[in-house]
């Protein structure tokens, strides 16, 4: 869980450092204070979408570094393990800055990481609610996701197997599609690789034979050059007093006086060696000039052959062994569009087995949903009772998308339904759930998967109370603090009911110095939470009868804590 946050010139925050314990804690101010950018920047130091408009006005870069512990056990340690790194003493740093340049960088426990590898990381250590969560309960497609991830391991296992049948399935699928396009096209396609594919041929290209082909030109084209300068070459080592013959001088002088003195025979043989060496250089560049021949024919004919390799080259690779690669391409599929009727039969079989068993593995898709459907009917109910909706009753509809209309989840189209009211039908959520409802509903929602295997230990909840109030604000209140007894949870409220109910409470405020507009954090005590909580109540004007309600709903509250 999270139990430190560092946040660095981040909006209007200059500099924030706070420290979380276990519990439920509340961050409470007035309008505009700066209370959701907390989570904002939360949010940023865990994978979410950074943008240069985080960063405080004249600053340079913005900074957010959190501090999380990690269980054993915890789902984080897996991807850690995965993506080569690991928590350190059970910690885990992780460093999130954006410079005003737009470069984004991140860190965990020091070692740079990407976007990618931050968010993987991220989405086991919190989950953040707020109105764009309540949005996710308005779209329908999003209720089938919510259910197969209340179904636990088992049908995600199902899942994965339907999926992985499903995207060979779409993969045939796709390939039938292009053989079923337009037969005026795939004429057009043929002669176009029959062309490719006969001029290719026609040159009768061999590996390498480029490379060939310059080393040759570079002799042809240098014929007279070469023959030249070989002959000087071998002049010079080989005529009457030159090279060969000076140093086989030396040699017999060398001889001559070795037998007086054994020290000069280290020398004798290095120059025997040295005579033996451009005597064989000698004969080398002997049989090379003797070679050697201007031939203005052959010069032609790989001139005209590296033109047509480089006319080659310009349509269909930079080599010829790219272009005899482009080649055997062109013959595959020439092979598969000439014979697609047969390939058409055998994939048209081979699609039909696949539905077979998508089909097999898509109703047991639906055995699995429809039972994890009357768990969580049941338990949502519960809980909806629990936050002062008794009687409302809760449902899972499934509507059939048809035997043969395979989606990425199945043949199922799942939607939640709602009846606010005994005696009333249900109706889709999506148009019949005010702002209240929704809250308790998403509330409800996030009490039973705080429980579901790999959630979050830290829950933060922005707003979620919106458009409650009285019963249903206590209700919600009592039900965060419940929840709040088996993970951590940070939550930015409006209301007292909420606000009482919490384990630690923070103050947001903002705080004006010069020109210069920050905002700032304060840990309350129980004096500081009594007059937050008064001005909940009053608004600017504190009485001493809104601070006698503020002490009693404290009172009353740890009452309520207790028994939960």
């Amino acid at each position: 869980m999270l139990r430190e946050i560092s946040i660095r010139d981040f909006a209007i925050i200059e500099q924030v450092n706070i420290t979380f314990d276990n519990g439920f804690h509340v961050l409470t101010g007035e309008t505009g204070a700066g209370k959701s950018i907390l989570f904002d920047a939360l949010s940023l130091v865990t994978g979410g979408r950074g943008s240069t408009d985080f960063i405080r006005h004249h600053a340079k870069k913005a900074m957010v570094e959190a501090l999380f512990e990690l269980r054993e056990g915890h789902p984080a340690r897996t991807v850690l393990s995965e993506l080569g790194l690991e928590a350190e003493d059970d910690h885990l740093l992780i460093r999130r800055e954006i410079s005003i340049s737009g470069k984004s960088t991140c860190r965990i426990n020091g070692q740079m990481v990407t976007l990618a590898m931050l968010k993987q990381v991220g989405t086991h250590l919190v989950e953040i609610h707020g109105q764009h969560e309540h949005q996710k309960l308005l779209q329908v497609e999003e209720h089938i996701k919510w259910l197969d991830a209340f179904g636990g391991s088992r049908l995600k296992r199902r899942l994965q197997a339907y999926r992985r049948i499903y995207q060979e399935y779409r993969d045939i699928v796709k390939q039938l599609e292009r053989i079923d396009a337009d037969e005026k096209e795939v004429s057009r396609r043929i002669d176009m690789l029959t062309f490719q594919r006969d001029e290719i041929a026609a040159a009768r290209l061999e590996t390498g034979e480029d490379e060939m082909l310059e080393q040759e030109h570079g002799r042809l084209a240098h014929a007279e050059r070469l023959m030249q300068n070989a002959a000087d070459s071998y002049e010079a080592l080989y005529g009457e007093n030159r090279g060969a013959e000076s140093i086989n001088r030396a040699v017999r002088d060398l001889e001559e006086i070795v037998p007086y003195d054994e020290s000069l025979s280290g020398v004798l043989e290095l120059i025997q060696s040295a005579y033996y060496q451009v005597e064989e250089a000698a004969r080398q560049l002997g049989r090379y000039r003797d070679g050697l021949e201007f031939d203005p024919t052959r010069l032609a004919q790989v001139e005209e052959r590296l033109r047509l390799v480089d006319d080659l080259k310009r349509k269909y690779g930079e080599t010829v062994d790219e272009i005899l690669a482009y080649g055997r391409s062109v013959e595959e599929e020439l092979e598969k569009l000439e014979h697609r009727d047969e390939r058409k039969a055998e994939l048209e079989e081979k699609r039909d087995q696949l539905i077979t068993q998508l089909t097999e593995q898509a109703e047991e898709l639906r055995t699995l949903r429809r039972t994890a459907a009357a768990e969580l009917e049941r338990l949502v109910e519960l809980q909806l009772s629990d936050l002062n909706m008794k009687g409302t009753r809760f449902s899972v509809a499934f509507h059939p998308a048809g035997t043969l209309d395979f989606t990425p989840h199945g043949i199922d189209q799942v939607e939640f339904l709602i009846s606010p009211n005994p005696g009333e039908p249900l109706r889709p959520l999506v148009k019949i759930a005010s702002g209240g409802e929704l809250s308790r509903i998403m509330l409800a929602m996030q009490s039973i998967f705080s429980k579901v295997e790999g959630a979050a230990d830290t829950l933060i909840f922005d707003e979620v109370d919106t458009g409650v109030s009285g019963r249903a604000a206590q209700a919600i209140a009592e039900k965060i603090a419940r929840l709040a007894r088996n993970c951590q949870v940070l939550c930015v409220t409006h209301l007292p009911q909420v606000a009482c109910m919490a384990d630690v409470h923070f103050q947001i405020f903002k705080e004006t110095v010069g020109e210069s507009t920050r905002t700032r954090v304060k840990l309350l005590t129980e004096a500081g939470r009594t007059m937050e909580l008064a001005r909940m109540l009053g608004g600017v004007e504190v009485t001493d009868t809104t601070k006698n309600h503020a002490l009693e709903m404290l009172r009353l509250a740890e009452q309520t804590k207790k028994a939960i």
